[in-house]
């Protein structure tokens, strides 16, 4: 799949992703709805967004042949609950303290500090619910895929093996001096969402251990090669940039390398990462 044939792909099921956040997390009146908390959610959630990490998931699970019923997509979701939180509590000041997200105020110069840690904790949560209504909503319709895997994906993904602990790992530590040191916060802070993604994609879509190991690898890979990129066009990496860069590519090659056995069906996926390798002028 060239560039040009995976942007209406992605057109459509961003808009897809877009028009469900919105209607499962519908405004409420002022009086229903204590301390701005949901129009707080809203603000940040329904910001304009490349909704990658669901957009992964997606593709993860038509990879494996799943036919992207409403719970697959519900599932799929949570995924961008628990980055849009991660986002909220990272622009706090205890945080970054950063005063502009996506272009508009950060949530907490809208909505004041307190609001802005509920909303967080609120998007967390409620990702948990969602996958396992999901769950639910999928057994009754009698359509395969295990929820429970895609929890305990997005559990690990998000928690304190994965994300949060990366960010421990950020607040507490000198800066990375090497690539290597660099990668391996990438790894926890940026690719354990990354990881979380396909695997949830992939599990509830029906995918089997093999496909799911794969998966998986494909993730990791993934996820640090995007982090490179990101730092790259920010200039994070100084002297190390050019290492970086190197290493980008190779970790887009791994991706691809994942998933390799897998048929046509697996061509979003595939053309997800190629673009990426693109950014650093590696081979798409």
């Amino acid at each position: 799949m060239s560039e040009a044939e995976l942007e209406p792909w992605a057109s459509a099921r961003r808009a897809e992703l877009d028009a469900l956040l919105a209607a499962r997390i519908p405004p409420l009146a002022r009086a229903e709805d204590p301390g701005r908390l949901v129009e707080s959610i809203r603000y940040s959630l329904l910001a304009p967004g490349k909704r990658l990490r669901p957009l992964l998931a997606l593709a993860a699970a038509e990879a494996v042949g799943a036919l992207l019923s409403e719970p697959v997509r519900i599932a799929a979701a949570s995924i961008e609950l628990v980055h849009c939180y991660s986002l909220v509590h990272d622009d706090l000041p205890a945080m970054d303290d950063d005063d502009l997200r996506r272009g508009q105020p950060t949530n907490h110069k809208v909505f004041g500090e307190a609001i802005a840690i509920l909303a967080g904790d609120g998007l967390l949560t409620l990702a948990f619910e969602w996958v396992a209504e999901a769950g639910l909503s999928a057994r009754q319709r009698g359509e395969r895929g295990d929820y429970l895997r895609a929890a305990l994906a997005l559990a690990r993904g998000a928690g304190v093996w994965g994300m949060v602990r990366g960010q421990a790992r950020d607040l507490a530590e000198a800066a990375p001096a090497t690539v290597v040191e660099i990668e391996q916060l990438h790894r926890e802070k940026t690719g354990g969402l990354f990881r979380a993604a396909v695997e949830i994609g992939g599990a509830v879509g029906g995918a089997t251990e093999a496909q799911l190991e794969a998966l998986v690898r494909f993730g990791e890979a993934y996820g640090v090669a995007f982090q490179h990129a990101d730092d790259l066009d920010d200039a994070e990496h100084g002297g190390l940039a050019a290492q970086a860069r190197t290493r980008m590519v190779s970790l887009v090659g791994d991706a691809l390398t994942a998933v390799q056995t897998f048929d046509q069906r697996a061509e979003p996926l595939r053309a997800i990462a190629q673009a990426l390798a693109r950014r650093a002028g590696g081979p798409g």
